[in-house]
C-alpha cells in the first residue's frame, strides 16, 4: 500500500512540476497552450476578455503546479495524510505572484522578448 501512495505522489508531483514556475523551459508546450485554451473558453462568453483570461489562465497553471507539487511531495515523504492548509495555499499564491512580478519586470526591461497573442497580427 505504501508503494502505491509513493507512486501516486510521484505522478502528482511530476504533473505539478510541469505546471509550476520551476519548469519555465516548458511553458511554451504546457502552460501557454493551457492558458490560451482558458482564454478561448472565456472569449466564447466575452471576446474582449481573451488577453486578460490568457494571463489569468497562465497564472492559475503556475499556482496549480505549486499546489500539486506540494501535495505530491507530502504523499511521497510522509506516512500520514496531512491536509493542504490555507497557509500552504497563501504561500503558493505569494510565490506565483512573485514569479509573475519577476516576469513582468523582465518584460518591461526587455530582458526577455514579448510576443503577440492576437490573431490580427499582419506580416509586413
Amino acid at each position: 500500500m505504501n508503494w502505491q501512495r509513493k507512486a501516486t505522489g510521484s505522478v502528482v508531483g511530476f504533473i505539478g512540476y510541469m505546471l509550476s514556475p520551476l519548469s519555465w523551459w516548458n511553458d511554451l508546450f504546457v502552460n501557454i497552450p493551457l492558458a490560451i485554451g482558458f482564454g478561448w473558453i472565456i472569449a466564447l462568453f466575452y471576446k474582449p476578455a481573451f488577453e486578460g483570461a490568457v494571463i489569468i489562465g497562465y497564472w492559475l497553471t503556475n499556482v496549480l503546479g505549486l499546489v500539486l507539487m506540494q501535495k505530491g511531495a507530502q504523499k511521497v515523504l510522509s506516512d500520514d495524510e496531512s491536509r493542504y492548509t490555507k497557509k500552504d495555499f497563501f504561500r503558493d499564491v505569494t510565490l506565483s505572484l512573485a514569479y509573475t512580478a519577476l516576469i513582468l519586470v523582465l518584460l518591461r526591461l526587455h530582458v526577455i522578448p514579448a510576443f503577440d497573442l492576437s490573431a490580427n497580427h499582419q506580416n509586413p
